[in-house]
């Protein structure tokens, strides 16, 4: 009955050396889940406007894209290959040895590169985002999404726009302006969850009046 005894406590001790054993192991994966997804979270510092609008224009993006929209980068390209002559002509510039009226011809061209890139700077205002029409659909116009986060607010504006609104299938301009911290954490965390189902909800209003929902078969 002793021996009996013993081995009925020795048992018993090792139940519970392998349940406490358990208990560290389940809490030690549970901290690694939570350490990985915070690691994964989208963060920024909130003193930093900048960053702020950075963050949300580029989730903007992926969101945008996610739904079959190929981004259009055709201006951007316009913009670095004028930026490039910009350097080129600022280079030549600087050792063109002829005073005016001899250099008359190359300060006209020098002009024309700064009204080029003032419209283009005014094409684009706060656009974020170019995009081709939508594979399959029956429109002919891709998308302008545009922000806007005044410094010193925390109201963000994202509007959604035809690239060309001339266009027959143009869809009317539609607009969210909702304050930041709707979607950040006071630790800087943005809640994805949260922010895409609000520009999903702004891409189906925009589709919606345009007529865009129905595809080519």
């Amino acid at each position: 009955p002793k021996r009996l005894l013993s081995l009925l406590t020795a048992s018993l001790t090792l139940q519970e050396k392998l349940r406490r054993f358990d208990i560290c192991l389940r809490s030690a994966m549970e901290e690694k889940k939570t350490e990985s997804t915070t690691t994964n979270a989208k963060k920024v510092n909130l003193l930093d406007h900048n960053a702020i609008k950075h963050l949300l224009d580029e989730s903007v993006s992926d969101i945008v894209t996610s739904r079959g929209y190929k981004e259009d980068v055709r201006l951007s390209n316009v913009k670095l290959m004028l930026g490039a002559i910009i350097i080129v002509v600022a280079l030549v510039a600087q050792f063109y040895n002829k005073k005016f009226p001899e250099n008359r011809d190359f300060l006209i061209c020098c002009i024309g590169f700064a009204v080029m890139q003032l419209i283009l700077y005014i094409k684009e205002k706060n656009a974020i985002l170019f995009t081709y029409p939508l594979e399959g659909s029956f429109t002919s116009t891709g998308l302008v999404v545009s922000s806007k986060l005044p410094r010193f607010s925390d109201q963000y504006t994202l509007t959604i726009d035809s690239a060309d609104p001339k266009s027959i299938s143009a869809g009317k301009s539609v607009e969210l302006t909702k304050s930041v911290t709707q979607w950040l954490t006071k630790d800087g965390v943005l809640v994805e969850g949260l922010f895409w189902k609000d520009v999903e909800a702004l891409i189906k209003q925009y589709t919606e009046e345009a007529g865009e929902p129905k595809k080519k078969r």
